[in-house]
């Protein structure tokens, strides 16, 4: 019984917590972002989750190079894929999950294979873009998502205007190792 305890105060508590933070709006300038809730957030979490567990979950695609990233049911699929017809199987996969209500597609062909070099190469850049990010003050790089495919960095994800994307795209330009930069960004709707 003593074991049960405190699991019982943490779902109690827990409860409790996700009852009175599910009814309030969460503050955002009213300016820049529209509110959006904590019910929000969860459901948004669970659409993500479920839309990776379903693309992992399908023969054809399943893919570890694509990125998933939801706001108010919008799902945004990102990353680089070898066929189209992997493109239009993760887009239809995506649709299919609960809760979706549109798929942004910023999926991109892989074209010509890479070696490991490249693979590596294509790491340190995306290393180089995503600290680079984090070290801007004005940019939210944690709602970035960063990929690197031959040199190619692709950025995606929900940011909060357009002087943080065309940031955004500044400091993935020049970046050292980067050849190009895909904008897949979009503002918060």
């Amino acid at each position: 019984m003593k074991t049960r305890t405190p699991f019982l105060f943490l779902t109690v508590g827990l409860a409790a917590a996700l009852a009175v933070g599910c009814s309030k709006a969460v503050e955002a300038p009213p300016a820049v972002v529209p509110d959006i809730t904590l019910g929000t957030q969860v459901d948004d979490t669970v659409i993500t989750s479920g839309v990776r567990s379903a693309l992992m979950s399908d023969d054809l695609v399943k893919s570890m190079d694509l990125q998933v990233e939801t706001r108010k049911g919008v799902v945004k699929l990102s990353g680089f894929v070898d066929s189209q017809g992997q493109i239009d199987q993760a887009v239809a996969v995506a649709l299919s999950v609960a809760g979706v209500t549109e798929v942004e597609n910023g999926i991109s062909l892989k074209g010509v294979p890479t070696t490991v070099g490249e693979k590596i190469d294509d790491t340190v850049v995306t290393t180089r873009v995503k600290t680079a990010l984090l070290a801007d003050p004005d940019i939210k790089s944690f709602d970035i998502s960063v990929l690197t495919f031959n040199g190619e960095v692709q950025l995606s994800g929900f940011v909060n205007n357009q002087g943080q994307i065309d940031q955004a795209v500044r400091i993935a330009s020049a970046t050292e190792g980067a050849t190009g930069v895909k904008n897949e960004l979009t503002i918060k709707q």
